[in-house]
């Protein structure tokens, strides 16, 4: 994977950037003055370098800091930034070799564009052959399960079309490393992929967000802007959360999905643009639509072929495969052995309804990884409390459940029998009835009161 260095005096950039590539896979260096860069530069060679023009150091800046770069890495591709627009330096560090000249404050679209960019460029021949849009460490995690192996089944079918895709599924499936999973496999997959995520967007926000906007347009726009279908240009654009969008801003997508032009706020000139859309929602549009949040002609334009991601619920064969890659790439990140999960905790995860889905897993992995040190596994207590309270306790170790009423606990014996007898009769002595109010499954039941199964 390629390696970036970050070299900003201020540290809030420099862990902006890392935080923005890191998840995008890249190997990322920070240097907070140049001295300090120009001393990795010559222990380490970076294929893409992001460089403050303004340094604190006395005797040198961003530009010399290039002219040195280009010595010791001739093919490394850097980036100038600055907070102070400049036409003047700008069009001499462009003339004398940078690649591009990036305004403060930046969107996380313009950087992962940008960087698209550089590694597309067949100028600069970066050790990374991969495109932007291979997400490293959200890499999606090929499940086996029935539901699974049909969804990439649909994906491979629809992947190398150009329709327009609505992505359903709860919260956390994973909607959005299926729309990169798509765009892989798609003609694009060289071209940027650019997300938005439209939950939380007001009016005036997504209009720029989407289109763009021109200096002076409105309160704030100090500096003209492309908006994520300039930025997709010849990609792959994806819409989180699109049913959250506003009437108006509908309507305005709507245009351009029928016309594939843009115009940005403040602007009378249309831009063409050459894109491939894809949307996601955690509620299905035509819920949406029945209520009247959702544009109806929208849906259509949009609905060239529909993808639903499955809940972890529904392919529970899947989760020792995402435990597995999870606990993995936390032991990279906390840069320790993790282990593995005890009996216990394994039987605990299996049973949660995952409502959270492969998210909520995700980050439950990774607070049971942290817990745990020195010993061997990951026991019971490294899980949260709602995931333990879930857990079928006939099984369980009753010195290992935390003292709290949701418990039930159950002994082997006869000492279970009078809690169960109480719960069965008020069932109408129907044995099915008392092993759900029980949590049990019938044979269970029938085992603890010596019962034959074929009884009612």
């Amino acid at each position: 994977m390629s390696n970036i260095l970050i070299v900003d005096n201020e540290i809030s950039i420099c862990m902006l950037l890392r935080k923005i590539l890191r998840k995008q896979g890249f190997t990322v260096d920070t240097a907070l003055s140049g001295s300090t860069a120009l001393r990795m530069l010559k222990e380490t060679a970076y294929d893409i370098i992001f460089c403050d023009y303004q340094l604190k150091d006395k005797e040198l800046n961003g530009g010399m800091l290039m002219n040195s770069i280009h010595k010791l890495h001739p093919h490394a591709a850097v980036v100038i930034m600055s907070a102070y627009p400049n036409v003047r330096v700008a069009i001499r560090m462009i003339k004398e070799g940078a690649y591009d000249y990036l305004l403060k404050p930046f969107s996380v679209a313009a950087v992962l564009a940008l960087t698209g960019k550089i590694i597309n460029d067949t100028k600069y021949p970066l050790k990374d052959e991969r495109p932007l849009s291979l997400n490293h460490n959200d890499q999606y995690v090929y499940g086996e399960s029935p539901v699974s192996k049909e969804l990439y089944h649909q994906i491979a079918m629809v992947a190398p079309t150009n329709y327009s895709i609505i992505i359903l599924g709860e919260t956390g499936t994973g909607k959005e490393a299926v729309a990169r999973l798509i765009h892989l496999q798609s003609k694009r997959a060289h071209q940027p992929f650019i997300a938005l995520d439209c939950g939380s967007l007001s009016d005036e926000l997504a209009s720029s967000e989407l289109f763009g906007h021109e200096r002076g347009a409105f309160t704030g726009a100090a500096t003209e802007r492309k908006g994520a279908f300039e930025l997709a240009q010849g990609g792959t654009l994806f819409l989180d959360e699109i049913t959250n969008l506003s009437y108006p801003i509908q309507t305005a997508l709507l245009r351009v999905i029928q016309e594939r032009v843009v115009r940005k706020v403040g602007s009378l000139k249309e831009i063409p643009v050459d894109i491939r859309l894809l949307a996601a929602s955690n509620e299905n549009p035509v819920v949406a639509v029945a209520r009247g949040a959702f544009r109806l002609d929208l849906f259509y334009r949009l609905n060239e072929f529909s993808v639903s991601v499955p809940s972890l619920r529904s392919r529970l064969e899947d989760l020792p495969l995402f435990i597995a890659t999870f606990m993995r790439d936390t032991a990279i990140t906390l840069g320790k052995e993790t282990g593995h999960f005890s009996a216990q905790a394994l039987a605990c995860l299996r049973n949660y309804s995952w409502p959270g889905n492969i998210r909520e897993l995700k980050n439950v992995i990774r607070k049971a990884c942290l817990l745990t040190t020195d010993v061997p596994e990951c026991d019971i207590t490294s899980l949260p409390e709602e995931i333990i309270n879930a857990y079928n306790p006939v099984t369980m170790a009753p010195h290992r459940l935390p003292a709290t009423r949701n418990h039930l606990r159950i002994k082997a014996g006869k000492t279970a029998l009078p809690k169960i007898m109480v719960t069965k009769k008020p069932a109408g002595d129907n044995k099915t009835k008392a092993a759900g109010a029980l949590h049990l499954d019938r044979k269970t039941l029938c085992d603890k009161l010596q019962l034959p199964d074929t009884l009612s």
